[in-house]
């Protein structure tokens, strides 16, 4: 299935990582981890182009090793507190440019047409035909995004405590749920995907709320939990490598 309009693949992974320290371009499974997102992006068939975002020279250096063009991103655009959204207008803009041509004529014209898919560099294992999914999804349904998500099973918030200076505990809501059946059903972002219409990612306001890029109708798909693996840690790392070692062997992907 390919979409009518362009679809632009954005990966984005800064050089600094304060939990994992240059996690991005780390090795994992024999190939620096942005590898792995590319080559997620590059068997979506919905996929026109890829392009990775980045400020780090070793994160650069894996993506036009593999051939894929490299945005540059600056400075203020590469701390741990800058906008996903703010990072990705950055790459569209100097990929598509300011006029929104994208270089593809359907219907009417290019106007501000297309869409963008989202995908974090530090995201080595997704489900297959995750990014067809959504892009398929969003296309179908005519929304402004597209996210997936997992259930959040035990770790709910019902469940949730703080735990005082006095190690005094205090429940984060009150509620007299002790059985995991009957916690209502909660899904949380899981880092797999997120695809969104060009208008909804530049019209969002720059002084919005963060998610505002999304859109008013946000749609969700839901993976199964431990089917994404977002590494911010060094035992996510281990999670991830096994899963990738295991794909290996059984000769998927």
């Amino acid at each position: 299935m390919s979409s009518e309009q362009p679809v632009l693949a954005v990966v984005i992974g800064r050089a600094g990582s304060r939990g994992l320290p240059g996690k991005n371009a780390i090795e994992l499974a024999g190939r620096p981890m942005v590898c792995h997102t590319i080559e997620a992006a590059r068997a979506a068939v919905t996929v026109d182009r890829i392009v990775v975002s980045t400020d780090g020279e070793a994160i650069a250096a894996a993506a036009e090793a593999m051939s894929v063009p490299v945005v540059r991103r600056p400075a203020e655009l590469a701390t741990d507190t800058a906008p996903v959204d703010a990072t990705v207008r950055h790459a569209v803009v100097k990929v598509w440019g300011e006029s929104g041509d994208t270089g593809r004529v359907s219907g009417g014209g290019s106007g501000s047409g297309g869409i963008i898919v989202i995908l974090y560099a530090n995201v080595p294992v997704r489900p297959p035909g995750l990014i067809d999914r959504a892009v398929t999804l969003l296309v179908q349904t005519g929304a402004d995004s597209v996210q997936s998500y997992a259930c959040v099973g035990k770790h709910h918030p019902l469940w949730m405590v703080a735990l005082g200076a006095d190690q005094r505990v205090t429940p984060f809501l009150d509620n007299a749920i002790d059985r995991r059946q009957d916690l209502p059903r909660l899904l949380i972002s899981d880092g797999g995907v997120i695809a969104v219409t060009r208008s909804s990612l530049l019209s969002a306001p720059p002084d919005g709320a963060p998610h505002d890029f999304l859109g008013a109708d946000r749609r969700g798909l839901e993976n199964a939990p431990g089917e994404v693996i977002d590494v911010d840690t060094a035992h996510d790392l281990t999670v991830a490598e096994a899963m990738l070692q295991r794909t290996v062997a059984g000769g998927v992907g």
